[in-house]
């Protein structure tokens, strides 16, 4: 899952990042509203959260374009302001929760997992692929029902993959998904974080097929899968 924090406090949001990146997620974070609605209006994101006080662009205004858009992304408010008119206008606007400061981080990343649970239609939060799962609000992916340990950045690798099996992933769409904006990593660090992955996941049929020059695919598992070769880096 993939976040744009728009935060103008440096300390709290290098706190917020280093939190939300331990529990997984991919954070980007913006110091204005300005970056912000860039940023929502050219990348994708999975979740925002807003501070509503931030300068050259306040955080309603930010909330008011980005619905403009039609978008649907999951919203949470954070402010320094607890009124229930700023927090009537939030919602009104579009916004999904709200919660002011100061505030426990255990309480921010809770209701985290029940927006982005709610962001993925709030339907079925595991994605199954042979003997491999995923929880995507937990981040926590299973083999034959034993938990795996996987980095954050291979936890990252693997739902894009399954979110996309049997269907082409480039290079640059990866780097895209794992990377906090701004930061470069190169094709050959893709290279590492697959073969990672492929060593911790490639039992009984599943399988990360490498397409030259393009990018992967997370192959469609059959049970004659199963019964295949392995596949190559």
């Amino acid at each position: 899952m993939r976040i744009l924090l728009a935060e103008d406090d440096s300390v709290l949001a290098d706190g917020l990042t280093r939190s939300l990146r331990q529990s997984g997620y991919a954070i980007d974070c913006v110091k204005n509203g300005v970056e912000a609605d860039s940023a929502l209006s050219t990348q994708d994101f999975d979740l925002l959260i807003l501070d509503l006080g931030l300068p050259k662009m306040p955080g309603l205004e930010v909330l008011r374009r980005l619905r403009a858009r039609n978008s649907h992304l999951p919203v949470l408010i954070l402010t320094a302001v607890d009124s229930i008119e700023q927090r009537v206008k939030g919602l009104d606007l579009g916004a999904d929760d709200y919660m002011a400061k100061p505030f426990a981080l255990s309480e921010l990343e809770a209701r985290v997992r029940a927006l982005t649970r709610r962001g993925v239609g709030g339907g079925p939060t595991a994605i199954k692929h042979g003997p491999l799962s995923y929880d995507q609000v937990g981040r926590i992916a299973y083999m034959h029902d034993q938990m795996l340990e996987l980095s954050a950045r291979e936890l990252g690798l693997l739902e894009v993959l399954l979110q996309r099996t049997g269907r082409l992933v480039s290079k640059e769409q990866l780097v895209d998904h794992l990377c906090e904006w701004g930061e470069e990593v190169s094709n050959n660090a893709i290279e590492v974080y697959v073969h990672r992955l492929r060593k911790k996941i490639e039992v009984d049929g599943v399988r990360i097929a490498t397409v030259r020059g393009l990018g992967y695919c997370l192959e469609r598992y059959s049970d004659a899968n199963a019964h295949g070769t392995p596949s190559t880096n």
